[in-house]
């Protein structure tokens, strides 16, 4: 039976993907910060043999932990789903918030890809999630989005450089999805008008169906998003970045 383990897999985006891929007859391994959410995630998973591993990826000791767990246990599949964000204008924040963001997206991001890839086999498979707003600018999420960048280029360049061994790696990019993300980014979701939201089943689906398909180094969620960053080719980058703007929950 074949091996995943999920960051940030309490919820959202992650715990969906846990479903799906416990369907598939997936072993899956939930990595959160709540032990009692886990416990009831990994409950209601599809399957049996499934665990989880409590752990704060923000804390430097738990960080390593993981990653000796992903050194000492072989999985086919690490995806790097664990992300947080605050909308807001960047000195109206807390400094120290957000740069406990870019521990958690880029730092953890880093270690645990290295931690895996390590002892990657071909057939493995690498998926870290980016965002669509790491190929754009997001006024009001400005250290969240650029985060999100460092992500979606880290993951095309490892791309290639495993290409060649049948390690598979992507960067998923999706776009806003009905989450509790925004919640805990301080916005409800409905900041964001209807049209540009995706589901988290729909973003699941396509991220699992991507994974399958172990074709492009860059995926793009959803054909509104993808819509959005093909119409900015035709304006300028001060045009684009004003719309992003106007769109921000953070500038509201």
């Amino acid at each position: 039976m074949k091996k995943v383990l999920i960051t940030g897999a309490s919820g959202g985006i992650g715990l969906e993907v846990a479903r799906l891929m416990a369907a598939k007859n997936y072993q899956t391994t939930l990595v959160a910060r709540s032990a009692d959410k886990l416990d009831k995630a990994v409950a209601a998973l599809p399957g049996s043999g499934h665990s989880k591993v409590a752990a704060d990826l923000t804390n430097e000791s738990d960080l390593k932990r993981i990653a000796s767990h992903l050194t000492a246990n072989k999985y086919d599949i690490l995806i790097n789903n664990a992300g947080s964000g605050l909308y807001g204008q960047f000195v109206n924040m807390s400094l120290e918030d957000q740069i406990t963001s870019m521990h958690l997206n880029m730092d953890a991001v880093v270690v645990l890809s290295y931690a895996f890839l390590k002892n990657a086999k071909a057939g493995d498979s690498l998926v870290n999630i980016a965002s669509i707003l790491g190929h754009s600018s997001f006024p009001g999420a400005s250290v969240y989005a650029a985060t999100k960048s460092f992500v979606a280029n880290f993951s095309e360049s490892i791309w290639y450089e495993f290409k060649k061994k049948g390690i598979y790696v992507m960067g998923f990019n999706p776009g806003a999805a009905k989450s509790d993300f925004h919640v805990h980014a301080g916005k409800q979701i409905g900041a964001y008008p209807e049209f540009v939201l995706s589901t988290v089943e729909d973003v699941a689906k396509e991220l699992v169906a991507a994974l399958e398909k172990r074709k492009k180094a860059r995926v793009m969620q959803g054909w509104k998003n993808r819509m959005m960053l093909f119409a900015f080719k035709f304006l300028s980058r001060k045009s684009a970045i004003n719309m992003m703007g106007q769109l921000s929950p953070g500038m509201k």
